[in-house]
């Protein structure tokens, strides 16, 4: 069920998302709050894709100094941002079970991933988070198709602030 879980996220996400705007009840101040946090998540997200070198390595720098999932980690934070947004605590249910449910396997598989591709190396990495230094490229962001998430996020709050305006008429 994790690796179904895990590999369905996205899928499963875009589907969702539907139930999310039929129970939203944005205003413009849970949009603008809402929009703050989610940004601060996507902000994690593509500070981690300009490190991170994805199965070639256990990636050490940047925000994997601090946490061994900052994709995760910012995908969470943009969640719950648009939970802000939606005003709803309907939205906010469905947003957490979504984010346990699919978040948690692809960690355990990703995590299970990188022992039997890097061994000890992610180990080592995992007990003690080594800092190795390398700097940041939007290039490597952009590698990682990090412009997606990006471009995500903003049509959710397009749609969202469209569904404030336009929900009355």
């Amino acid at each position: 069920m994790t690796d179904l879980l895990a590999r369905l996220r996205v899928p499963l996400g875009f589907v969702l998302s539907s139930v999310v705007l039929w129970l939203a009840r944005p205003t413009p101040r849970g949009l603008l709050l809402g929009a703050v946090v989610a940004t601060a998540g996507e902000a994690i997200r593509v500070w981690a894709a300009g490190h991170l070198e994805k199965s070639r390595e256990v990636t050490r720098s940047g925000p994997y100094q601090f946490t061994r999932h900052p994709l995760y980690l910012g995908s969470t934070i943009m969640g719950a941002g648009l939970a802000i947004a939606s005003q709803s605590p309907w939205v906010a249910l469905v947003i957490l079970v979504y984010i346990v449910l699919t978040i948690g396997a692809a960690i355990r598989r990703e995590e299970a991933f990188l022992r039997r591709t890097f061994g000890t190396a992610y180990d080592e990495y995992a007990g003690g988070r080594v800092d190795v230094h390398r700097r940041f490229s939007l290039e490597r962001a952009m590698r990682n198709r990090e412009y997606r998430a990006v471009l995500g996020l903003a049509v959710a709050f397009l749609l969202l602030w469209a569904r404030g305006t336009f929900a009355s008429l």
